[in-house]
């Protein structure tokens, strides 16, 4: 049971459907994952805090994909996040 309230996939009013939609059309598994739910509530910052995530991510860098990986596992792994 989650502590936050959040909105789960199929339940999305119509600010929301949109961002969702947006997710499952580039996420690898095609669905929202929990920790992008949290942010449901507030449909603008979910959308730009994932397009934000998506260009640290895969946009042009000077850095491979695996050494943004490693420094986002050293990141998680300081703060004690599993995600």
């Amino acid at each position: 049971m989650a502590w936050i309230r959040s909105t789960p996939e199929g339940q999305e009013g119509p600010d929301l459907k949109p961002v969702y939609d947006y997710v499952r059309s580039v996420a690898a598994s095609g669905r929202v994952a929990n920790v992008l739910q949290v942010q449901s509530l507030h449909p603008r910052a979910l959308e730009l805090q994932y397009r934000y995530y998506r260009e640290l991510m895969f946009g042009p860098s000077p850095l491979s994909r695996a050494q943004r990986e490693m420094i986002a596992v050293a990141v998680s792994a300081t703060n004690g996040c599993h995600y």
